[in-house]
């Protein structure tokens, strides 16, 4: 049987194995998701990703499906059965945070139209493909997200700092960070 090589960080879950081979690094467009990753690498600040993964179904449900015109209304009552939830991390500043950013999402995609023509233009409107031999030369940032960082946070927007924004756009598929001999490497991208 021929082994399969996936990037370093995968371990033998399938949920994980699936989040790589299926998402991690693939251009997402549709708003919602975007939003929802969001919030979840927000939630990963300090945390594995792992740990948000196997905790993301709890998160969709938790959050209503990441609807963030539901979100951004959130009151006290709502934060509080939050943070009393535990399928989810149950940081208060997290999800304060998660409240704030869904406010600042729809500032957003009101001023751009949606908050996918925003976000992209960091990079330019299309994926960055890198060509990495191993993990040790994949960079927790980059100038680009520095700058996603420093204009997310201007806008009000919460745990979005450079090391965030990087792991958001390597998920959104904004940047490919797949190792060349990875089976999910994709020097031309799949859009959702």
């Amino acid at each position: 049987m021929e082994e399969i090589t996936r990037c370093g960080w995968v371990n033998e879950d399938p949920l994980y194995k699936d989040y790589h081979d299926h998402e991690w690094g693939v251009p997402v467009h549709d708003d919602r998701k975007l939003f929802e990753m969001l919030i979840l690498e927000g939630a990963q600040a300090g945390l594995s990703w792992y740990t948000v993964l196997k905790k993301r179904e709890h998160y969709r449900v938790a959050f209503d499906g990441f609807d963030p015109e539901l979100v951004a209304q959130y009151d006290e009552a709502k934060m509080a059965e939050l943070l009393s939830n535990e399928g989810i991390i149950r940081n208060r500043l997290k999800v304060q945070a998660a409240v704030t950013n869904a406010q600042a999402f729809l500032k957003v995609r009101e001023q751009f139209g949606s908050f996918d023509a925003y976000i992209w233009q960091f990079v330019g409107g299309s994926p960055i493909r890198n060509h990495w031999s191993s993990l040790r030369e994949v960079p927790a940032g980059t100038p680009q997200s520095d700058a996603m960082s420093k204009d997310l946070r201007k806008r009000g927007f919460k745990f979005v700092g450079t090391t965030i924004c990087y792991a958001f756009m390597q998920a959104t598929g904004m940047v490919n960070d797949h190792i060349v001999d990875c089976i999910a490497y994709r020097p031309d991208p799949v859009m959702k």
